[in-house]
């Protein structure tokens, strides 16, 4: 089966005038399986969230290549990257923080498929569907970011990125502000929403526990680099480098 994402020695140096540089991301390479949910988990500062936002292309790659269903989108830009865009979608750490506070949330889900070309009532009747494949009823579409619980607004994230039908959603630290009955039915929603949209994850997390819960495989990261990968399992209940041995000690 060919992987539905794939990264080949993927580097990110920041130059910095005056200063050195910063090495964020140092020869990754990995694969991403149809309907997979892959995890990657390290300290803050080893360059989780720099994978994912060269992989969703909101910052350019120094060296390497993104292959995604197929198609090298390393250096897309304009129309081309938009399109790529209706593969691949991310659900960030801060849901308020990613709506417009001055749009509802309705307007928000349906942005994208405005730029589809969607009449207005087309956008409102999806939007109302979307929301209530996400747990929330359709009445949410008028509500403001500010005036829904965390919960309720990463719900209604989760139902924007899903309005151009992804098949790769990437997850960065989508439960970590989250308390921890929220995160549950967060993670609920995720799994019942990748069974009926044979959905893959990249899910971004620091919490190992519900990465051995959640994750098919799981990629552990330093300093830029992967220093060890395997199945949840394997990875946390037997580490083998020191560093992935450190981080499990330190939630023991």
């Amino acid at each position: 089966m060919e992987p539905i994402l794939k990264v080949n020695h993927l580097k990110k140096v920041f130059h910095q005038r005056g200063k050195r540089d910063v090495f964020a991301v140092e020869n990754i390479s990995f694969s991403l399986q149809p309907g997979e949910i892959l995890g990657i988990v390290g300290e803050s500062g080893s360059g989780k969230s720099t994978v994912a936002k060269l992989i969703t292309r909101l910052v350019d790659p120094t060296e390497g290549e993104i292959i995604l269903d197929g198609q090298d989108i390393t250096h897309l830009k304009g129309t081309a990257l938009k399109d790529a865009y209706g593969k691949l979608q991310m659900v960030f750490q801060n849901p308020v923080g990613s709506f417009d506070p001055r749009r509802t949330l309705g307007d928000g889900i349906g942005e994208s498929l405005r730029n589809k070309g969607m009449s207005k009532v087309e956008r409102r009747k999806k939007a109302a569907e979307l929301l209530e494949q996400c747990g929330l009823d359709a009445s949410y579409a008028d509500r403001y970011p500010h005036q829904v619980s965390g919960g309720q607004c990463q719900r209604a994230a989760i139902a924007r990125a899903l309005a151009v039908d992804p098949k790769v959603l990437i997850c960065d630290e989508a439960t970590s502000a989250l308390d921890v009955t929220v995160q549950k039915r967060i993670i609920e929603l995720l799994r019942r929403l990748k069974e009926e949209k044979n959905l893959s994850y990249l899910f971004i997390c620091h919490n190992l526990a519900l990465v051995q819960e959640f994750c098919d495989r799981v990629l552990v990261m330093k300093d830029g680099g992967i220093v060890e990968e395997g199945t949840p399992d394997d990875v946390i209940c037997n580490p083998q480098d020191e560093y992935t041995k450190m981080l499990v000690e330190a939630v023991l």
